[in-house]
């Protein structure tokens, strides 16, 4: 009706309802049929054979604009009940029934037929049936039809009669209905419950394609039917997590269909039991559940561009920038370096993305960084930290070394790889969707956005490698160069002492001690170089003789010394819970909001949100005052249930901040966080 207001779909049903008690409880006969909004007639699959079964078909045709219900008709809606009249000795088994569509008006999923369709039941012919006899039969059924705005009940006895023959023929006209009817799979499924989520693993074979897959549950009032449902890839396996209703009590049993796709009227019919379900395996995104590819990668770019403005990266790109200007090389040896800087900074991002998707596939719970939960490449990080902060700030001069080193590809090759690995902590606020995007799709479109990440940190230095007006803006060489260069060593200083930190809360306080010496000593030997470097002499087989022993010393003490058991979660005003899906599904249960936050000690978007916005007396007193549970998920070291959980969100990584107010699904809140946006969560 063009320019009607919608009526609420529950309103729809209520209405509905008091129409077809109204109707029964009057003191006159009502009507034997009322079909006003459709037809439906009981069809049989052409002539029986005695003691052998034969399909019959309730065929429905809805007036256009108007729809019929599946069995579980969701949060509004009546399904078909059905009372035969059969001749002696027949029988009929359960209605068999198409793949149905989703509607959802105002909130709410209804599960219904647009247009014809047809629901099969199979009856079986008594051996003593005579051939050449017909056998009436009958059905009284009951069922509703609505439109967006109105509902009419429907009913009427609805007859065909059968014929048995010795031998049996079917009907055309059953071809396209049996076609439309979802098949049973052979084998059984397996659910379980998982906190609030009903968690179904249904056998399906790995090469058939799931678009936009839905999981029709049959079972009544047990799931949140608009609720999003998460779908991951495990072999022959298909993986559905859906939302539980409120207070329910999971069953004993549990049917359904999966629809392979919106619109295809696609899909098998299940049966499964309780038992284990694995929650390792590969998320799906279906057609509509992400951006298109070219905006991801226009986000993985921009990402990348923003990268170059991080701490660990802007002195490596300025000095980088600046040696390549004041270089006075040839236009073709700066475009080699712009295109040698860009190819290391993707290598670097497309091979930290190949082994992570790798890792995944291969079952491991890890995201976006991963490497850094590793304390053997934070001590690498923390020695490349400060050799580089050593020579900004002049201790000694490395011709050799990537950020001073110009005219040569391989230098600048280096260096790219050097800021891309540097910069991994970084990304999460800028390019969330597209990193998470990127764990999910096919493994050519994930490297894709990996790639695109690389591509966008290295265009400031490719910019001005092939644009030689770019190169003639940058400052002249000067004496200010030396001061700058100085300068550039306060953030990668920086920088290292967040390394050292990190590496007490990895490997223990002994642990950081024993690195903390190792390097000592390499800056020491350094320190000799530059004196020697200073003097004109020989430098560097010093360097050797006073650098050996501490490395050693490093081998052997740094795997004696590693204790992670002995670090503690950081204290936090807000006294928070440790994160797990059973102590969540508690905190929800309790009716009060629930603020959970995922942070790593390694993640600098995290540490700067939770001195803003998360560990505020402010935050503090809100919470107190509106109940709210806190809870923390720490993945400074890694976590298989935190990685799961990270993944059924679509995050690629840390920070992930989720609202659950009471009785209602999460809220994503924003990756960067306003100094006010908790306390006003609290006071809503």
């Amino acid at each position: 009706m063009t320019g009607a207001r919608p009526i609420p779909a529950f309103l729809i049903l209520v209405l509905g309802l008091i129409a077809w008690s109204g109707l029964a409880a009057q003191d006159f006969v009502r009507p034997a049929a009322n079909m006003d909004r459709g037809t439906a007639t009981l069809v049989a699959d052409g002539t029986a054979a005695p003691g052998e079964p034969i399909d019959l078909a309730l065929a429905f045709a809805p007036l256009e604009g108007w729809h019929g219900y599946w069995s579980n008709p969701g949060d509004a809606g009546q399904g078909l009940t059905l009372d035969w009249r059969l001749p002696a000795g027949w029988e009929v088994g359960e209605p068999r029934y198409p793949v149905p569509g989703k509607l959802t008006i105002a909130g709410l999923m209804n599960h219904v037929y647009k247009g014809p369709h047809a629901v099969l039941v199979t009856a079986r012919v008594p051996g003593d049936a005579r051939p050449g006899q017909r056998y009436r039969i009958a059905v009284d059924a009951q069922w509703l039809t609505c439109s967006d705005t109105l509902c009419v009940p429907q009913w009427g006895t609805l007859r065909t009669e059968v014929t048995v023959t010795e031998a049996p023929r079917g009907s055309a006209s059953f071809a396209p209905w049996r076609a439309a009817i979802a098949p049973s799979l052979d084998r059984a499924g397996v659910f379980t419950r998982a906190g609030d989520v009903l968690r179904v693993a249904v056998p399906l074979p790995a090469e058939l394609a799931l678009t936009t897959p839905h999981l029709f549950v049959a079972n009544r009032d047990l799931v949140q039917y608009a609720a999003p449902q998460v779908f991951r890839r495990k072999g022959d396996t298909v993986l559905i997590d859906v939302p539980l209703a409120a207070g329910v009590e999971v069953p004993t049993e549990l049917s359904g269909i999966v629809s392979f796709g919106a619109g295809a009227g696609k899909g098998v019919h299940f049966e499964a039991a309780p038992g284990e379900v694995s929650v390792a395996g590969a998320r799906m995104v279906t057609t509509g559940s992400q951006p298109g590819l070219l905006a991801l990668v226009a986000a993985a770019l921009l990402g990348g561009l923003l990268l170059n403005v991080m701490p660990c990266v802007f002195p490596i790109l300025s000095l980088k920038a600046l040696a390549l200007a004041q270089s006075n090389e040839s236009a073709a040896t700066a475009r080699r370096e712009g295109m040698a800087y860009t190819a290391g900074a993707v290598s670097a991002c497309l091979a930290l993305g190949a082994v992570l998707l790798a890792l995944r596939a291969a079952g491991e719970s890890v995201g976006w960084a991963f490497q850094l939960q590793e304390p053997g490449v934070v001590v690498a990080l923390l020695l490349l930290a400060a050799v580089i902060t050593a020579n900004l700030g002049g201790v000694f001069e490395l011709p050799s070394l990537p950020i001073t080193r110009s005219g040569r590809a391989s230098g600048a090759f280096a260096t790219g790889m050097l800021a891309a690995f540097v910069a991994t902590p970084c990304t999460g606020p800028f390019m969330a969707a597209a990193l998470g995007a990127a764990l999910v799709l096919p493994p050519a479109e994930g490297l894709a956005l990996f790639g695109a990440l690389g591509l966008g940190l290295a265009l400031p230095f490719l910019a001005i490698g092939l644009f030689p007006a770019l190169r003639r803006r940058l400052p002249r060489p000067g004496r200010w160069m030396g001061r700058f260069r100085r300068a550039m060593a306060v953030p990668m200083g920086l920088t290292a002492l967040a390394l050292i930190w990190l590496t007490a809360r990895l490997g223990g306080q002994g642990f950081a001690i024993v690195a903390l010496i190792a390097v000592a000593g390499v800056v020491a030997a350094l320190m000799v170089v530059g004196k020697l470097q200073r003097a004109g002499r020989l430098a560097w087989p010093a360097f050797g003789l006073i650098a050996a022993p501490f490395a050693l010393f490093a081998a052997f003490a740094l795997p004696a010394s590693f204790a992670p058991a002995s670090a503690r979660a950081a204290e936090s005003l807000l006294d928070p819970i440790p994160f797990s899906v059973e102590a969540l599904a508690e905190a929800r249960g309790s009716g009060r909001p629930v603020f959970v936050w995922f942070t790593a000690d390694w993640c600098v978007t995290c540490k700067v949100n939770e001195s803003l916005a998360i560990e505020r007396d402010a935050t503090r007193a809100a919470f107190e005052q509106a109940g709210v549970v806190a809870m923390r998920g720490d993945w400074t070291r890694g976590d298989p249930d935190i990685a799961a959980f990270l993944a059924d969100r679509g995050a690629a990584g840390v920070p992930l901040y989720l609202w659950y107010a009471p009785g209602s699904e999460p809220v994503q809140l924003p990756q960067v966080l306003t100094p006010d946006l908790l306390v006003e969560r609290a006071r809503q």
